[in-house]
């Protein structure tokens, strides 16, 4: 595991580099805001039905995402979406009622809340890139919006070319200190841009555990008995919570922040993360109170395999998949080209022992366009009558060739 002491995070999701810093605005938190308060409420409902959504086909695997690093492209497209698709993502991600400017001033707040004027100096690191193809011209009132706001930059590539892959990973691995490499394997022909956001975090416990002290043990899962190394802490006075349903502790960071470890008393994690709520989460913290106890904690390493969110985005409400409205048309690029998501891709990753711990995520959503028909004038009607031998060619598409030859024969006699 790689730690950096004074400060390394990263979050990694494909539609901009996503960092609040020379490029954004100047964002001062000089009090409260309600409607940014309001929607930082509202992603923490997010995060938690998409978590919800995501488990139910994780069966007894391991499992880890970051709704955050799929939150804030989706809250970056608002500004792109048509009505009333627009109202529809803003109920999905917990902004109802609210507007753009409400959803982009709480972005920029959230992230310098997370990151600081200068996310170089923290433990968590968190960008944002969108992707546009050679052919196309991403709209400058969107570039300026997910600059000023969401810390976001564009990037020129070449969807119909294999470097457009390689680039889009290359930022992926750049933005995570290499644990997520690999996060796109292709992209569909009429791609026309993608946006990402990336996330790291790696940071030190503020009290580390005793390695001396972690010992080998029994661990009791769904699919029967095996063994864990168990990390130990003991004291008069840890943060703790208890009620019918849980035990559950928070774990601080050095540089901030913590993990609430939250354990079932029946057993099923799983249906405990698929019931809990922004509102259950923020009442185990503010419950939490110091007694003398004792925490058992299993050192773990969880490599997400890559999940394909389209469902369980549109299971929220999330209207942007709907190539026939094309909600995405005229919001993001200059062509009056008709425009959608087509695929998000997550893939996260975790690692926790005795000194603390590393944590990626990257989010990719392509979106693709279909190109409008030129103004030609008419050809003239013509007549195929395949009365005699001909021949015939099967082809699929990729990107190295375009059309790819697989069959190919004569009919001399059907």
């Amino acid at each position: 595991m790689k730690y950096v002491r004074w400060a390394r995070i990263a979050l990694c999701c494909v539609i901009a580099s996503l960092c609040l810093g020379s490029t954004g605005i100047a964002v001062t938190i000089d009090g409260p805001n309600e409607a940014a308060g309001s929607v930082a409420r509202g992603a923490n409902d997010f995060a938690f039905k998409l978590s919800a959504e995501l488990i139910k086909t994780s069966g007894n695997d391991n499992f880890v995402c970051s709704p955050y690093s799929v939150w804030i492209p989706l809250a970056a497209l608002v500004n792109a979406t048509n009505e009333p698709a627009k109202l529809e993502l803003l109920a999905a991600l917990g902004a109802a009622g609210l507007g753009d400017e409400d959803i982009n001033i709480a972005a920029a707040r959230m992230l310098r809340s997370l990151t600081g004027g200068d996310s170089s100096q923290n433990p968590l690191k968190i960008a944002s890139a969108i992707f546009i193809d050679q052919s196309v011209n991403l709209r400058q009132d969107f570039e300026r919006v997910f600059a000023d706001y969401y810390r976001g930059n564009a990037m020129n590539v070449d969807f119909g070319s294999p470097d457009a892959v390689v680039t889009v990973n290359q930022w992926a691995s750049d933005h995570t200190d290499g644990l997520i490499p690999n996060i796109v394997k292709d992209f569909g022909s009429a791609t026309a841009a993608a946006v990402a956001n990336a996330i790291y975090f790696s940071d030190r416990w503020d009290w580390e555990f005793d390695p001396d002290e972690t010992a080998e043990d029994a661990f009791f899962g769904p699919d029967g008995e095996s063994t864990a190394f168990y990390m130990l802490r003991e004291w008069i006075d840890l943060e703790y919570y208890e009620d019918e349903r849980v035990q559950a502790m928070p774990l601080e960071f050095l540089q901030g922040g913590g993990m609430m470890i939250i354990l079932p008393k029946d057993g099923d994690a799983n249906a405990l993360l698929a019931s809990m709520t922004a509102d259950y989460f923020t009442e185990i913290n503010r419950s939490a109170r110091g007694r003398p106890g004792k925490l058992l904690l299993p050192r773990f390493a969880i490599d997400g395999d890559i999940m394909q969110l389209t469902g369980a985005l549109a299971a929220l409400g999330v209207p942007l998949f709907n190539q026939v409205s094309a909600p995405l048309t005229g919001g993001l690029i200059e062509e009056d080209l008709p425009m959608w998501i087509s695929s998000v891709s997550h893939k996260a990753v975790i690692e926790l022992d005795e000194l603390g711990t590393t944590a990626a995520a990257v989010t990719i959503m392509a979106m693709e366009g279909s190109a409008p028909f030129p103004d030609d004038e008419p050809l003239p009607p013509f007549e195929m009558i395949c009365d005699k031998p001909f021949a015939f060619v099967l082809y699929s598409y990729t990107y190295d060739a375009g059309r790819q030859v697989l069959f190919t024969g004569v009919v001399n006699q059907p």
